[in-house]
């Protein structure tokens, strides 16, 4: 509560000199005795704010009568005061921004809520109005005692106007009987200084109450501009928690169907692999396909004719000389038929086509393999590996893609896949690690045997757990800078082994508690030749001696599957 400047106790005017007190002693006596029956009245004080009545007779300065001091006085009237400064404790401080009691913290200095976090700006603007009322009802009690103090102002200014009248009047009494009391007019003029100094002090309160109205006003606004936006955010808030329950439960039906479409595309996979499957085999699980490979020269053989309405068969025509001897030269055909035959100009991407199918049933958990058979330079090794460029890509890097591929996609049905690379040669027939990195003479031996589960493994081979498409083709590097190759009368690079890539597969699906395991198994074989053509000699004879054994001994085992007979296994190929 502010307080008003007090004014201080009266003021006692000093004789002039020792002379007037004798020369007023008489007159001085005469006065007292017109005195005596009237009490003297205790001198008028203004105080700047309302104080209980027990506490204001307590501290009113104590009654003092006018004694004759030799000199003549006024009877007590308002006397000289002087201004109180405000305690700058009690002064409110520029900029204070103290929050009032019970008022939440993080108000008005939080830091600014996310836009969708609607529920804590309408907690931030509730703190602010409980922050604005208690500010309101501080300035209204400030307000209320301000105008207290100005009724108590204008009252004691309007009682002292009154009291300086009569006082002059006193005054103009006294002039005549004491010509020597020349310090009233002082004294006067010392109370129209007072009065002029409460007068400045009454306009500054006015002002400053003036201040307050406009100050409330512009809060009177403000509450009423916040309580119009709370109303909207109640308003937007119903709207959003309506809007809310219905996401919900959109969402709710939402994830009931697409639990039944997950089911469903559960059920439509699983019926695709049998479908898919039972394709491939009434297409047979013994396929052979053919690739005519082009002339060095860019031109098409005479000697080969194929048919252009199903691609499935080829004719060879071979012109023989007669036995009779009658004619120079007679015209042999040979018919053949295929599940497939390719012509030179076949891409890679067509070949690939037609073995995808095959790639996916080994995703599908069915054992898959593929051979790549033909005569040494015929381009086996082309066909499975290709090169680095994407159009000349063999099956290999093709089959790898497409696994890695079809893999990520079955992942979001609830599938994890691991996958295992391993490669090894059979050179001379004995087994080779092409992923080995080690010293030459430190190479281990291997071995074929069986695993309980009746599996076939290879003892201290390599096999490289891997997650991506990438390391599987680094794998194959390796394994191509590895293989045994040597030059040949027929070809300048001719692989003098067996290659033979595993990509072991195992999927399991937690979420339905199903599990698949397969194999798929790529082998680029080694060319067949003939001594009379390739006229190897030395270790080439050797190699060549190994390669057609091996190769006749796959023949038979393929041929005894074709036909469903047990074939005893003699051959190190075969196992």
């Amino acid at each position: 509560m502010s307080r008003l400047p007090v004014i201080s106790s009266k003021r006692v005017l000093a004789p002039s000199s020792s002379e007037n007190l004798l020369d007023m002693a008489p007159l001085q006596k005469r006065m007292r005795r017109e005195q005596e029956p009237h009490k003297p009245q205790a001198a008028t004080t203004i105080v700047g704010y309302k104080r209980p009545a027990a506490a204001a007779a307590a501290r009113a300065p104590p009654y003092r009568p006018i004694r004759g001091a030799g000199a003549a006085t006024v009877a007590a009237g308002p006397s000289r005061g002087f201004v109180r400064p405000v305690a700058a404790s009690t002064a409110p401080k520029a900029g204070s921004s103290k929050q009032p009691a019970g008022a939440k913290p993080g108000v008005t200095g939080a830091t600014r809520r996310k836009p969708w976090d609607l529920k804590g700006k309408v907690n931030d603007m509730e703190g602010k109005i409980r922050n604005y009322q208690t500010k309101y009802r501080s300035v209204n009690e400030e307000n209320e005692a301000l105008k207290d103090s100005v009724a108590q102002n204008q009252t004691k200014v309007s009682e002292l106007e009154q009291e300086v009248k009569g006082q002059k009047r006193k005054i103009s009494e006294y002039e005549a009987q004491l010509q020597m009391l020349s310090g009233v007019q002082n004294q006067l003029e010392e109370t129209r200084r007072e009065k002029n100094v409460l007068q400045k002090e009454l306009s500054n309160l006015e002002q400053k109450y003036k201040v307050m109205e406009t100050l409330r006003d512009s809060q009177e606004t403000e509450l009423q501009t916040l309580k119009m936006k709370l109303s909207v955010q109640e308003s937007t808030m119903t709207r959003l928690q309506a809007t809310l329950r219905d996401r919900e439960e959109e969402i709710s039906s939402l994830k009931e169907t697409v639990a039944e479409q997950r089911d469903e595309l559960h059920a439509g996979e699983m019926e695709r692999r049998r479908l898919h499957n039972t394709i491939q085999e009434l297409k047979g699980n013994i396929r052979v396909f053919c690739r005519v490979r082009p002339l060095e020269d860019g031109g098409l053989s005479k000697h080969i004719q194929l048919a252009a309405s199903d691609n499935k068969s080829i004719l060879l025509a071979k012109t023989e000389e007669s036995h009779t001897g009658k004619t120079a030269e007679m015209q042999k055909n040979y018919h053949f038929s295929f599940d497939r035959v390719f012509g030179p100009l076949a891409s890679q991407q067509e070949i690939f086509d037609e073995i995808s199918l095959l790639v996916q049933s080994a995703l599908d958990g069915y054992n898959v393999c593929c051979f790549a058979y033909g005569q040494t330079g015929s381009g086996k090794t082309y066909t499975m590996e290709g090169e680095e460029v994407d159009d000349m890509r063999g099956v290999i890097p093709r089959a790898v893609q497409q696994i890695f591929r079809a893999g990520e996609k079955l992942s979001s049905q609830g599938w994890e896949f691991s996958f295992t690379v391993s490669v090894v040669e059979i050179y001379n027939e004995t087994l080779r690690d092409l992923l080995y990195s080690g010293k030459a003479s430190k190479r281990p031996d291997h071995e074929i045997r069986k695993t309980a589960s009746n599996d076939v493994t290879v003892t201290n081979l390599t096999y490289q757990k891997v997650s991506t498409e990438d390391e599987v083709l680094g794998l194959i590097a390796l394994a191509k800078q590895n293989r045994s190759t040597a030059q040949t009368a027929l070809n300048d690079r001719s692989s003098r082994s067996h290659s033979v890539f595993q990509l072991q597969i195992e999927g399991v699906n937690a979420g339905r508690d199903i599990k698949c395991k397969s194999t798929l198994c790529l082998v680029d074989l080694a060319g067949s030749e003939r001594m009379v053509k390739s006229q190897s000699q030395g270790e080439r004879f050797k190699e060549m001696t190994f390669i057609n054994s091996s190769l006749s001994n796959l023949g038979i085992v393929i041929t005894s599957l074709a036909n469903k007979v047990c074939e005893t296994q003699s051959h190190l190929f075969t196992t």
